[in-house]
């Protein structure tokens, strides 16, 4: 009897000690997972810093050369020279009656003083000035001597491409994006890296190493984005030709919230080669460099000078097709598809206003209008695009943003990416009858499940190409009118209403290439129409857009114009035609 009590004094002894370790096993687990937190904090808090010291210190010797220049020539005329096209300046330096010196140092310093109210810049690059040296003497390619600006995830040596997220910090490219190559080959000298927002995916333009860029023509507005620090710097004045790029409408977006010029080519039209992405390997939406600029001309300047044996040879699966200024020139007149809302997102009052009278300007110069309504797309919104983006659920979006801080541009977008499938389903269901569009966008985040249902949905996407390709040639459509998301919202608008992405989305998936062009400005008789908008499905998505544009009076109003794929140059015929007709009624 003595034995078993002994024995089980022992077993109670050892279930004690057993608890006893696992209690510190567990403690000293928890303890290891809260320093690597703190330490991945640090971390993260250290390379902001030194991703922000960069940026100072780059901005601070930019200033010092253009104080060191301004000193050492009086005579510049900066203001001469920032207020010509791009064709005036170039033809001005193509004939020695300006230097690429003073054109450079004009816009460095244009640009630094516009950053400082738009914090529009990720960091001056500093080889701009060595280039300088090198392309005066030489006089070649279109765009000699012209100063540049490229977004931030455009490769240049030495020069980080973050896309706005921690984890790309500190790893600069190895070399020059094939895009800066050939702007170099051309002549050109990019100066200076733009901002964008937080993992590329979001039309605002704030990041947690950088900040918010705000609008050139309201500081309480954003620029957009993805490419909102292209848009600002441009629309105020600091960059005479930039470039961006464009998955869901980041070139569009800004250049309608900052009032330029932007242009979304035919994907595969230029060189990716060197552009980075989120995240690689997504194949049913692809993204597209492409100029904005101040007008049309500039655009197709810049496609010109893209277009040229260089690229073809330095990125061989680029169709090697140049510019066609034919094209581009004629005055044929044009069978135009147009329309004032697509059935998914009211526009907004100036948005409406905006296709109307360029609807009746093109009318009254000899073209001919006909109605068109695209194909499903409430269907594409949510079937094709959103779940194509996120096939994977968001693993791979959420795995780039790990190891720092979201930020407010972001937060509330990607938040319900983090619920499981099976909450998400669930939400998506009980939400349908309150929310349809919130209830489709929500299953649509849970990806696509498997690879077989991956590859009917890339079918699905192939097929909604040719039917809308058979659309336009059963209406004999050349171009399309259509608007474009606008005026600026205003800030923490854009990470909650994704449904008014239909208007620009479209056309990435279609592969089509799409422009913008600025037609008007915000009036008064606008914002008293807003107060009555309702929205066509009358729930929260529609009052947040309500929300989000409300206070836009004087801001910049656009449309967007569309071709079908390859025909870039017609695209930007016809943007030049509406550029030009705008120009005209107000004289």
């Amino acid at each position: 009897m003595e034995n078993v009590k002994q024995v089980l004094r022992e077993m109670k002894l050892d279930n004690w000690t057993a608890a006893l370790l696992t209690g510190a096993a567990c403690g000293a687990g928890a303890l290891v997972l809260l320093v690597q937190k703190v330490c991945r904090h640090q971390e993260a808090k250290d390379k902001i810093q030194r991703a922000r010291s960069r940026r100072a210190d780059s901005l601070q010797r930019a200033e010092q050369a253009v104080l060191q220049y301004k000193t050492s020539h009086p005579g510049t005329d900066s203001a001469l020279i920032l207020a010509m096209s791009l064709s005036e300046l170039t033809n001005n330096l193509q004939e020695g009656l300006l230097s690429p010196e003073d054109v450079f140092y004009s816009y460095m310093e244009k640009t630094l003083a516009v950053n400082k109210d738009l914090n529009c810049c990720t960091g001056i690059l500093l080889e701009s000035f060595d280039q300088l040296k090198t392309v005066a003497p030489k006089k070649e390619g279109l765009l000699y001597g012209v100063p540049v600006s490229i977004k931030e995830n455009f490769a240049y040596k030495n020069h980080d491409s973050t896309c706005g997220v921690i984890v790309n910090l500190d790893r600069p490219a190895q070399k020059d994006s094939v895009i800066v190559e050939v702007l170099k080959r051309q002549g050109a000298i990019p100066f200076v890296k733009t901002n964008l927002p937080q993992a590329l995916l979001n039309y605002d333009c704030g990041n947690p190493m950088y900040g918010q860029t705000v609008n050139p023509h309201n500081l309480q507005k954003t620029s957009g984005g993805s490419s909102g620090g292209e848009g600002a710097l441009i629309g105020g004045g600091g960059s005479v030709l930039g470039f961006g790029s464009d998955a869901g409408g980041s070139i569009r977006i800004p250049a309608s919230f900052c009032g330029i010029c932007g242009l979304k080519p035919t994907a595969g039209r230029l060189s990716t080669v060197g552009l980075s992405p989120i995240f690689r390997g997504q194949k049913s939406v692809s993204s597209s460099p492409g100029p904005m600029a101040r007008d049309v001309d500039s655009l197709a300047l810049g496609m010109q000078s893209l277009l040229c044996d260089h690229m073809f040879s330095l990125d061989p699966t680029v169709p090697p097709v140049p510019f066609n200024m034919q094209i581009y020139q004629s005055s044929k007149p044009l069978r135009i598809g147009y329309l004032e809302n697509d059935g998914y997102t009211q526009p907004s009052p100036s948005m409406a206003r905006g296709i109307r009278e360029v609807k009746a300007l093109l009318e009254q110069a000899g073209h001919t209008l006909v109605p068109y309504s695209p194909l499903k797309i409430d269907y594409v919104v949510n079937e094709l695009f959103l779940k194509a983006v996120l096939a994977d659920g968001a693993t791979s979006l959420l795995q780039k943003l790990e190891g720092g801080p979201l930020d407010p541009c972001l937060g509330p977008q990607v938040m319900p990416y983090y619920l499981p499938t099976w909450l998400k389903k669930t939400l998506s269901f009980l939400l349908k009858p309150v929310s349809p569009r919130g209830s489709a966008a929500l299953k649509s985040v849970c990806g696509v499940g498997s690879v077989p249902e991956l590859w009917k949905q890339h079918a699905a996407v192939e097929d909604y190409i040719q039917e809308t390709i058979a659309e336009w040639r059963r209406l004999n459509i050349d171009v399309l009118l259509c608007p474009v998301i606008g005026p600026a919202f205003n800030f923490f608008y854009c990470c909650k209403l994704g449904g008014v992405l239909s208007y620009t989305v479209l056309y990435n998936l279609l592969t089509f290439p799409a422009g913008v062009v600025p037609v008007s400005t915000v009036t008064a008789e606008d914002e008293e129409e807003l107060g009555h908008y309702k929205g066509f499905y009358q729930d929260h998505w529609d009052e947040l857009f309500k929300q989000a544009v409300t206070g836009g009076e004087g801001l910049p109003v656009a449309v967007q114009c569309v071709a079908l794929p390859w025909q870039d140059e017609l695209c930007l015929r016809f943007m030049k035609e509406v550029e030009q007709l705008v120009k005209q009624s107000r004289k």
